[in-house]
């Protein structure tokens, strides 16, 4: 099944035309929030860091063989996430077949994320990711790590991560806000420099997952 998960993420990522696609949760959770985040992110990385993205995200159930067609998943809400036996099991292997999941706190998604999460890796824990790694490096150098888009209750933005064989498989921000950043700009009127560095931040995620 290893095998075979890495052809569909390879074909995937040497086509001409490469999709990423946006995860469709059970538990009531609005899934379907930042609805232009993702198509905003894709304009700027096609235009910025010449990738080739299918201009419109897929949407992907996590128990869906389809999700072995993506090397990105993002998935963001403010409320509960339950992922069956099927979910965790297909997105255990997805990740360690060489797939990438970025989930992102819209605030509130945090008390239910994380149990979530510990479905699929009972033995490990989510570890702080230091400023130091590739993720803030390039191509744009956020020295400070995760940058801060929105504000919340105070605490400073953290990104945690998944790692298999020193890869990092799973990106969770927490407290940044990072897709409402990639709104169009109407939708939270946040300054240029802000969506700017928010989608400079993004940039760097789908460059480390092709690049790593």
């Amino acid at each position: 099944m290893k095998k075979l998960c890495f052809i569909f993420l390879f074909i995937t990522i040497t086509s001409s035309s490469q999709e990423i696609a946006l995860v469709k949760y059970a538990g009531g959770g609005d899934w379907y929030a930042n609805p232009t985040s993702l198509p905003n992110l894709i304009k700027y990385c096609n235009a910025t860091i010449h990738t080739t993205l299918n201009s419109k995200p897929a949407t992907v159930e996590p128990s869906s063989p389809n999700l072995f067609s993506y090397p990105f998943l993002h998935m963001t809400g403010h409320g509960n996430v339950i992922f069956s036996p099927n979910d965790v099991t297909n997105l255990k292997k997805y990740l360690q077949s060489g797939g990438f999941l970025h989930i992102d706190d819209n605030y509130g998604l945090n008390q239910y994320i994380r149990k979530e999460i510990k479905k699929i890796f009972p033995n490990d824990d989510l570890v702080e990711i230091p400023s130091s790694h590739a993720i803030f490096q390039k191509p744009f150098v956020f020295a400070n790590g995760l940058p801060k888009i929105h504000e919340h209750d105070g605490k400073r933005p953290q990104a945690f991560g998944i790692f298999i064989k020193n890869r990092l498989v799973l990106l969770y921000t927490y407290e940044c806000d990072l897709g409402d950043g990639w709104e169009d700009p109407e939708v939270n009127n946040d300054p240029i420099e802000v969506r700017e560095k928010a989608l400079k931040m993004g940039a760097n995620i789908i460059n480390y997952i092709f690049n790593n």
